[in-house]
């Protein structure tokens, strides 16, 4: 298997950036609902969840810096035989799904009133505490954190979160699997085993 893309398939590194992607995603959203369903408040338990849910998010910013990268320096597999409406739809979902992928991490840690103990190594602080905060936020704007952290995390937590990213992600996988048991096309192949 190739680490490149080809013209008919996801080469290895994409697909190592795909894969990983997916699991980091399904790793926040586990983290953050072990944190509400089953931990109380102020917990070590509680903490330690948050601290995996902003570690994760932060993995994912990387990653997908990453991934943006290596997407515009590989060519990318052809679409299949499809009419052009169908291959609006792909660029659309993708362009949402990138989107989401680099708003999600960024509202996640504009709206953390915590420094992150990235996977316990070591802490990330958080944007209060940043220079850009201070001399953007309060200073230029007049802005506390509190205020400033209501509509980001309404956008992290309540747009996102519930209801967009879920979407999306039903919405890609659903599109794949349609195009694997009922088009019986290709699409899903180029991203997993190639055959």
């Amino acid at each position: 298997m190739p680490l490149m893309n080809t013209s008919t398939d996801y080469g290895t590194i994409a697909k190592w950036f795909h894969w990983t992607t997916a699991l980091l995603f399904l790793a926040a959203y586990c983290s953050v609902y072990y944190r509400q369903w089953f931990t109380e408040s102020g917990t070590p338990e509680n903490l330690t969840a948050l601290h995996l849910h902003l570690s994760v998010g932060i993995s994912i910013a990387v990653i997908v810096i990453l991934r943006i990268i290596w997407r515009v320096t590989n060519q990318q597999p052809k679409l299949e035989p499809a009419a052009k409406l169908s291959h609006l739809a792909a660029h659309v979902g993708h362009f949402a799904l990138y989107a989401i992928m680099i708003i999600a991490p960024l509202t996640g840690y504009l709206g953390t009133g915590v420094n992150t103990e990235f996977f316990f190594l070591f802490d990330i602080p958080k944007f209060e505490d940043t220079y850009i905060f201070q001399s953007l936020i309060q200073n230029g704007l007049g802005l506390s954190f509190e205020v400033f952290e209501k509509p980001i995390d309404f956008i992290h937590k309540e747009i996102l979160g519930k209801w967009l990213i879920w979407i999306l992600i039903v919405g890609h996988a659903g599109a794949a699997l349609y195009h694997h048991y009922i088009k019986k096309d290709r699409t899903l192949l180029k991203m997993t085993s190639g055959k």
